[in-house]
This record gives C-alpha cells, structure tokens and sequence, in this order.
C-alpha cells in the first residue's frame, strides 16, 4: 500500500463525533497506509459508531488519562489489538477539558482544584500518554504529534483552558528534548477554531467566528477539520525526520496577523 504513511501504526485519541479533528486525522491515516487504533473514554459506544464511518475498521481501547491503570495497561491492550507487529509508529493526542468553571470569563473565581483538572487533561497528559506509548516505540523511534490552540493570546472566555494550552506548549518541548534520543518526535498542530463538540463547551466560541473572519489571509471554515488533519499526518510521516519540539499553526494566518 503507497501513502505517506505506508506501513505504520497510528494510535488516534480523541475520536468522538465524525466533526472531530481526530476522526479526520484517522481517516486521513487510513487513506494514507497506516494501521491506526483508537481510544475512547466514555461513550464508548458512540466511538464505536463513529469509528465505523471509517475506511477501515479500527481497534477501539478504554483511556481515561486520568486513570492510571489505564495509563500502566496500554501499551499491553495495543499489543493485544494488533494482528501482526505491535509497535507504534505513532501518537496522536487530542485530548482536553476544563470544567465549566475554568471557562466563560471569570478567569479570577476559578478554584485550584478547577485549574488542577484543565492542566492535568489538557497538558500533562500528553507526557502521560508518551510514557504510556514509550514501550511501543523506544526501539525504532516515531513521532507525537498533539493537538494546540495558539496559547500565546489571552482568547475572550477561553481562560484557564488558554493556561492549560500554554502548559501543552510547554510540555512538548521537554518532551522533545527527552524523548529525541529515542528517536521520537514530538510537535503540536495548533488549529484555528473548528465547530466540534469541545468547542460547543466554551462560552462564547461564536465570537472566535468574527476574529477569523476579518483576520485569516486564506480564509477559514471552522466546519472543515480536514486542514487540521492533513497537518497532523504529515508531521507523523517521515517529510519531518529532523523537525521536533516544534507548533505547526494551521489556522489560516492568524497567528501572524495583528489585530
């Protein structure tokens, strides 16, 4: 099979709805070769549904990144789904939440214990998912690819969420820099905002409609995730042999225009 990812093994995590980044990513990891397994947490059975709109079927696994029994067994429950080598070739992280109190603009009143949740699942997670995956991947390196929103702009309503983002940013670089001798590589896709359905959860997401608008040189559809995804598959093929601790902005220019 020819693609950008011809015979590699991506895991997906993330996959909700068909509107989600990570299915598209998924697709798009199929369409290009690879053999992907995915994870869920909660509704699984709904990931179910969704995982079958793909080309292929696909291997679906519990995660709750906040469940360390989850965390200890992964790298066992990939080596069970697979039917021929059980290596990972690559991550892809999509996974965030904040509680309702860590959103909507009352940045000042959010509790610690608030922050706490939205920085664990949102930023330290990603190393708790490289440490989960590393025995899948030490031996012939690969690549960690995440999911950003660009945490450089304090966002109207978005809050410790942007905080967490931050944190996200952070936590790639060290990850880059520990996990380069293992030959893997770790970048993040920092996406312009699309409608899904973490992005329903913050209030006030219609007014990132109206930044977009006036401020995206090439335009920008937040129904169309698929620019998002062509980003993350490539930075898991091998065009980015040397490119590591690295924040890919798909977001139409934004990023590089002032208001």
């Amino acid at each position: 099979m020819s693609g950008l990812l011809a015979g590699k093994r991506v895991l997906v995590t993330g996959v909700l709805l068909e509107s989600s980044i990570a299915f598209h990513t998924a697709r798009l990891c199929q369409e290009q070769g690879a053999d992907v397994v995915l994870t869920g947490h909660g509704r699984l059975s709904l990931v179910e549904r969704i995982a079958r709109r793909l080309p292929e079927p696909a291997p679906l696994i519990e995660l709750d990144v906040q469940n360390q029994a989850h965390l200890d067994g992964l790298a066992d429950r990939v080596r069970e789904s697979a039917t021929g080598d059980a290596r990972l070739d690559g991550v892809v992280h999509s996974i965030a939440f904040a509680p309702p109190d860590a959103l909507g603009g009352d940045f000042l009143a959010t509790p610690w214990g608030s922050v706490a949740t939205a920085v664990e699942v949102s930023a330290y997670s990603l190393k708790a998912l490289a440490m989960a995956t590393l025995p899948l991947m030490r031996e012939r390196g690969g690549a960690i690819v995440g999911l950003d929103f660009d945490a450089r702009t304090a966002w109207p309503a978005y809050d410790w969420m942007g905080v967490a983002k931050a944190a996200l940013e952070s936590t790639s670089r060290y990850l880059a820099r520990d996990l380069g001798p293992h030959g893997i590589r770790c970048n993040l896709v920092a996406a312009g905002p699309i409608k899904t359905m973490a992005a329903r959860s913050i209030p006030g997401f219609e007014t990132f409609r109206e930044v977009w608008r006036t401020r995206a040189p090439l335009g920008w559809d937040l129904s169309d995730p698929e620019p998002t995804a062509r980003a993350v598959v490539a930075l898991l093929s091998d065009w980015f042999p040397r490119t590591t601790g690295e924040i890919v902005h798909v977001d139409g220019g934004v990023h590089a225009i002032g208001a």
